[in-house]
């Protein structure tokens, strides 16, 4: 059966670059879970799913001028609405390899609800000026606010609801005793892949 290593956290962590070093280094095959968000969002919404529904006919407008905690709520709903579609699709996309994956869905609770051992999952959170600095820089951020008739507002809901998100990862890896590590932008890339290479024991 293949090892599966579980990278969590929140958005705009270093994630992805994290997870695409160790998967070249270690041969290990990458899922990156962001990349079918919208097929599991389609599942549910032909299950019925409530938030996966409700988040179908909402337009960017009625998404980010809402206020941060409900956008926060109504994200750990639909990372649990989905959680189970990510489980399949680890089942039969991995080649016959070892498995890298990663992505914000992947909450310490749903984590410990399946069983995952505290030495094959991590979450990585961003400080705000890390989050933020890092999110300005991505070409697509006007994209998907577009049609919000306030930009700055909707970007300041947007990334404060991210905050809320990233204080919750960590009181759920407390929680559940999974390493959690708060990446301000003064490690280097080089570093937090050696630290989590060690956490998972992996070896070339």
């Amino acid at each position: 059966m293949a090892k599966i290593y579980w990278i969590g956290g929140s958005p705009c962590s270093g994630k992805s670059t994290i997870a695409e070093i160790i998967s070249n280094r270690y041969g290990l095959y990458y899922f990156k879970v962001d990349d079918y968000l919208e097929k599991y969002a389609n599942y549910g919404f032909l299950l019925n799913l409530e938030i996966c529904r409700k988040q179908s006919i909402m337009n960017p407008e009625e998404i980010w001028m809402r206020e941060a905690t409900l956008q926060y709520n109504e994200e750990l709903q639909f990372y649990d609405e989905i959680f189970d579609f990510i489980l399949q699709d680890l089942e039969t996309m991995c080649e016959g390899r070892d498995i890298i994956t990663e992505g914000a869905a992947y909450l310490p609770n749903l984590m410990n609800k399946r069983g995952i051992p505290w030495n094959r999952y991590l979450a990585i959170i961003p400080t705000r000026n890390f989050q933020i600095n890092h999110y300005m820089q991505r070409e697509w951020i006007h994209s998907v606010l577009d049609g919000c008739s306030d930009f700055q507002k909707a970007f300041n809901n947007w990334m404060d609801r991210d905050c809320l998100f990233a204080e919750e990862v960590i009181r759920q890896c407390g929680e559940n005793r999974y390493l959690s590590f708060v990446n301000d932008g003064k490690t280097s890339i080089k570093d937090l892949v050696e630290m989590v290479s060690a956490h998972f024991s992996l070896e070339v």
